[in-house]
């Protein structure tokens, strides 16, 4: 009976909900062991490294176990829930309609294997060598009769002294199980993976492992041999913080993607910023006369819009800046669609979802396209696909107040365009000085790919589009 109810039970695993993540925290549950679920039903909500997802179930059942506790971040393929499917619903599973064949016996000494990293190939079979005590016998019966025909009679045969057998070569021992992030983080401490005891499940080493071993390493001075010690003299210790004036937060989630994209965006793409200060008193007025047509009604009408706009006529004037630098094939990729991202702040950190094929979107569908971006992104709702693929980004820090700024690109975009506050400031207009709606645009580009000519180019149709939007119809 107990073989009954074990085989009706299904292990539903973490999947990777975005291209090439590892691993996501469990941010929710909406279920409890005894609820009964259906096909589809959303069970959890996690968080990864790019946005919130809610994880639907695949099956019939009744939950048997939440393996993790809200908080906790789990590997890519590892299962997190258990659920009975007794009772037909196991039927309903093509796997589960035929019996379930013998599992494969593993070969003796066989490794574990990481996801994605397949099947170690098998070691090539070497001929055995001779040794080291053979070697060493064979040279002191040589001696001893090189004496005898010298005239010196027979000499003793030396007793061969045992010497350890040399340890595998390199190509002979198992590669160490690692993750990628893991893998990195070791190259940059310098510390060989094969040298690291692992501690997670299966013998996999963990970033703790890594970080122990560098503390191991620099707990014992090189310049001489030192006797052992017992394993808590080399314990690092524990740093105490001032709870009451402190607080600490773990880097995670979509806060750790951001500053890993940045950190690497700033030291990989030499980075150029212009400026350029711009009347934009018929641009306002313009979007106050749009919010009365009966095209647009109900849709999100505001100053961005007609910057995304301008910003989308200038890539069409000048299709060299929508490119990027593929530094592995040594090309420049130019991109003949426009994925416009559009910079949004939410509780979660600073995401950048993107408006897929923006250039061929008329004026409402860009409206539309740009209400639900943002809707969705203050919800928590953006998907990781909704975030890939960008090729050319507007980040609006006129909202907070900020005149202007230098923005970071994107990795794998050439340029970023920052747009400032909009304030009535005295301005030189048709002769005379008068208040005027003013706001400074800030354009960031892949000096690589975009030289100063290109860049300037782009800005100056922006800036011209803003201060006369009767060129989107001219230009557009």
């Amino acid at each position: 009976m107990t073989t009954m109810t074990e085989a009706s039970v299904r292990e539903f695993k973490m999947p990777d909900v975005g291209e090439g993540l590892t691993e996501a925290e469990i941010l929710k549950w909406y279920v409890q062991p005894g609820d009964t679920v259906t096909d589809g039903q959303v069970v959890c909500e996690v968080e990864t490294a790019k946005a919130a997802v809610e994880l639907p179930i695949p099956y019939d059942g009744v939950v048997r176990e939440l393996r993790f506790a809200e908080g906790t971040t789990v590997d890519v393929g590892t299962a997190i829930i258990a659920v009975d499917v007794a009772g037909g619903a196991a039927a309903e599973e093509p796997a589960a309609a035929a019996p379930a064949p013998e599992p494969e016996k593993k070969p003796e000494g066989r490794q574990p294997v990481l996801v994605g990293y397949g099947v170690a190939a098998s070691s090539t079979k070497r001929r055995p060598r001779k040794g080291p005590e053979a070697t060493v016998a064979e040279v002191a019966v040589r001696s001893a009769v090189q004496q005898e025909l010298n005239g010196h009679g027979p000499a003793p045969v030396p007793t061969p002294t045992p010497v350890p057998a040399p340890a595998p070569a390199a190509e002979d021992r198992p590669r160490p199980l690692a993750k990628p992030p893991v893998r990195k983080l070791a190259k940059d401490l310098g510390v060989d993976l094969a040298t690291v005891t692992p501690s997670g499940p299966d013998g996999v080493i963990t970033r703790e492992d890594v970080h122990a071993a560098v503390t191991a390493a620099t707990a014992v001075p090189t310049t001489a041999p030192q006797p052992a010690v017992p394993e808590t003299a080399v314990t690092p210790a524990v740093v105490s913080h001032d709870t009451a004036r402190e607080t600490r937060v773990p880097i995670k989630g979509v806060r750790k993607a951001t500053a890993a994209a940045m950190v690497g965006s700033a030291f990989t793409a030499p980075h150029v910023t212009e400026f350029v200060t711009v009347d934009v008193t018929r641009t306002m007025k313009l979007v106050e006369e749009l919010k009365q047509d009966k095209d647009l009604q109900g849709l999100r009408v505001n100053p961005l819009l007609l910057i995304a706009k301008a910003l989308l006529v200038a890539i069409r004037r000048n299709p060299d800046i929508n490119a990027s630098w593929d530094e592995a094939n040594q090309e420049i990729v130019l991109k003949h669609y426009v994925n416009l991202g559009i910079a949004a702040a939410t509780p979660r950190g600073l995401i950048v979802p993107n408006i897929k094929d923006a250039h061929a979107k008329t004026l409402p569908q860009l409206a539309e396209a740009l209400g639900e971006l943002v809707g969705t992104a203050r919800d928590g709702k953006t998907s990781p696909a909704a975030m890939q693929g960008g090729t050319v980004t507007i980040t609006n820090v006129g909202v907070f107040g900020i005149d202007t700024g230098t923005p970071i690109l994107n990795p794998g975009e050439a340029a970023i365009l920052a747009v400032g506050a909009i304030k009535l400031q005295p301005w030189v207009h048709k002769g005379k000085v008068k208040p005027r709606q003013v706001t400074t645009l800030a354009l960031s580009f892949d000096h690589r790919l975009v030289d100063g000519e290109l860049g300037s180019k782009v800005l100056a149709d922006i800036a011209a589009v803003l201060e006369q939007p009767k060129r989107l119809i001219t230009w557009g």
